[in-house]
């Protein structure tokens, strides 16, 4: 069952909210949809699960995220994403907008808050085929909300790509055990 925080709970900036959870993606926006497969059968699905849900993913992938509290996502946490070093160090305040804990879907989305370099909505999904093949998938739409992304102009784009093949990655080995 996919959770989605009321309108009204949150300050996120950008109008669209919970988009990511159903298609169409709307207009004015990048859109981003990466998929990659992670590996075969409900072992690695509920690892990689538990993985992107609790963060692990991110951090395993070099992303610095705080969160108040530890345990797994719900509707309504704020968490604190971070990139680069020292004073090269950029933070991304965001919100979760929805969860999915279900048999064959697991993941969540968040949307940006005031302060965040872009705003939009990102989502993390992993899900198990019938045939028990296991994928991981971001979808995401935004745009740039600050003068460095808007001067980064399209190379913003191509870093949120990269981001989403490489938390793949990180991902797949995460599941897998390695």
């Amino acid at each position: 069952m996919t959770r989605l925080i009321s309108a009204g709970r949150d300050t996120v900036n950008y109008p669209d909210r919970g988009a990511t959870a159903r298609r169409p993606l709307p207009a004015g926006y990048h859109h981003l949809h990466h998929r990659t497969r992670i590996g075969q059968g409900r072992t690695v699905f509920e690892a990689a699960g538990t993985a992107v849900t609790t963060f692990r993913a991110h951090r395993a992938s070099g992303v610095r995220v705080r969160t108040p509290g530890g345990g797994a996502v719900r509707p309504g946490l704020r968490a604190e994403v971070g990139i680069g070093l020292g004073p090269l160090r950029i933070t991304a305040p965001c919100q979760v907008i929805w969860t999915a804990y279900e048999p064959t879907r697991t993941g969540f989305a968040y949307g940006t808050l005031p302060g965040h370099p872009e705003c939009g909505e990102e989502s993390f999904l992993v899900e198990i085929d019938a045939d028990g093949a296991v994928w991981f998938t971001v979808t995401a739409f935004s745009r740039p909300d600050r003068w460095y992304t808007r001067l980064a102009g399209p190379v913003v784009p191509l870093l949120q790509h990269g981001y989403a093949r490489w938390l793949g990655r990180h991902l797949r080995a995460l599941a897998s055990g390695a």
